[in-house]
């Protein structure tokens, strides 16, 4: 919140000052005796075998914090989990990223961490469905798969002596296409059991990825019959080679419909104001800031949605919402 700079009337500064203010108190109760800074010390006892975890150290005999944060306690572990952070891998998170090299049987892939990732040829799910053990003709054909600047969705396998791997072993991994990659602080999205998420009403996919890259697109069905998929992808690829066969109504068929780019964007620019504002990104915030853009009066045009009475209504609106939740 604190980097947020938007061209505010008095009026609009009043009111999103005020919104700050009740949900930085909201917030903050909670955990106002386990908040530390750089520096600050920490109340423990050290004749019970006391582990120093991540974020402190003992100086002159007391245990200090080296982040910003606030301080846990699993046992005899006392560490500090810091509010503001990179995006640190775990095995099984489901990440949204972008080729940026094809090498002899991997791809890199960026991911937001501060190395590429690798995607193994052998941890991809072939076209066919078949496994077996990958070929030369394969490797020859990896960029038929991925190419540079696609975007994929995969999960993190785990750290090798070559860096960090993925994989995509499964129908619901693989390239992205029709939507929009956006990228958010990797702090604001939370693991959760569910990252793919289907929005029915909008007809569009969503995945929040743990990286911090969320992809919002066109729905896509997912289909277990690989060999039948196999075939229909053969003809669209032979079809796609030479566009003057394509009839015109599988031309019609490979565009994504007005009203479902016109959805795509709007929940995109939802993802906008609320990584901006500073508020965790979740399926439910997320939706609730599209129904906000749509149930006003006076619905708000999409291009409106970045402007600063949006951004003052979502504050407000998440505010009511936490001393809500609070009361009950």
């Amino acid at each position: 919140m604190r980097g947020l700079q938007l061209s505010l009337n008095q009026t609009q500064k009043v009111r999103l000052q005020r919104a700050l203010e009740k949900l930085e108190s909201l917030s903050s109760k909670p955990n106002s005796n386990a908040s530390v800074i750089v520096a600050d010390s920490i109340p423990v006892n050290h004749e019970d075998g006391l582990l120093k975890g991540h974020g402190t150290s003992e100086v002159n005999g007391e245990v200090v914090a080296t982040v910003c944060g606030v301080v846990e306690r699993v046992n005899k572990l006392v560490y500090v989990r810091s509010l503001r952070a990179r995006y640190k891998p775990e095995v099984g998170d489901i990440i949204v990223g972008r080729v940026i090299e094809v090498a002899p049987k991997r791809w890199r892939v960026e991911i937001n961490y501060s190395h590429d990732a690798v995607l193994m040829l052998s941890s991809m799910n072939l076209p066919d469905g078949i496994q077996r053990r990958r070929t030369a003709l394969d490797e020859l054909n990896m960029r038929t798969i991925f190419e540079e600047n696609d975007v994929i969705c995969a999960e993190v396998r785990g750290f090798q002596h070559d860096g960090l791997h993925l994989q995509a072993r499964s129908q619901k991994y693989g390239k992205l296409g029709r939507g929009q990659m956006l990228t958010v602080p990797p702090y604001l999205v939370k693991r959760r059991k569910q990252h793919f998420h289907n929005l029915e009403k909008y007809g569009i996919d969503l995945i929040l990825g743990c990286n911090g890259f969320i992809w919002v697109g066109e729905h896509v069905e997912v289909t277990d019959d690989m060999v039948v998929d196999q075939v229909s992808n053969s003809e669209q690829q032979s079809a796609k080679a030479d566009k003057k066969i394509l009839s015109p109504e599988e031309q019609e068929r490979s565009y994504t419909p007005q009203e479902t780019r016109e959805n795509i964007c709007r929940t995109a620019n939802a993802i906008r104001v609320l990584s901006t504002l500073g508020f965790n990104i979740t399926v439910e915030v997320i939706m609730d800031t599209v129904e906000l853009s749509i149930s006003l009066k006076q619905q708000v045009p999409i291009h409106e949605m970045l402007g600063a009475e949006f951004y003052v209504l979502v504050a407000e609106k998440e505010a009511a919402r936490r001393s809500l939740t609070k009361k009950k």
